[in-house]
Parts: structure tokens; C-alpha cells; sequence
């Protein structure tokens, strides 16, 4: 009792998923799928802040 509107809902959101055209990015999935970090090192915090947050760090025992 109470799944006929989850049910609908599941049935529209794979009907949804089955008929619509999807523009997949093999390019970025192939470097996320391989740990290609180029797009990262933008990212990355300079030694300084490093070291400001090295205390928290629970692997220091």
C-alpha cells in the first residue's frame, strides 16, 4: 500500500533515462577513470597553507 506513486516515479525516471539523448564526455570519464589530475593542480594548496593545517592531521601519532 502507499507504492503506487513511488513506483510511477521510478517508471518515469527510467523511461526518462532510456529515451533521452545523452551527450557523454568520454574525453573527461576516461581521466577521471584513470586518475588523470591535470585539471587539479589549479587546485592545490601551496606549502605554507600545508603546514598551518599539519597538526590536525590524525595520522601524526
Amino acid at each position: 500500500m502507499g507504492r503506487g506513486r513511488a513506483k510511477a516515479k521510478q517508471t518515469k525516471v527510467a523511461r526518462d533515462l532510456k529515451y533521452r539523448t545523452h551527450e557523454t564526455d568520454f574525453a573527461a570519464l576516461a581521466s577521471e577513470l584513470h586518475g588523470d589530475d591535470s585539471k587539479n593542480d589549479t587546485e592545490r594548496l601551496p606549502e605554507e597553507e600545508l603546514e598551518k593545517w599539519s597538526d590536525y592531521d590524525p595520522r601524526r601519532d
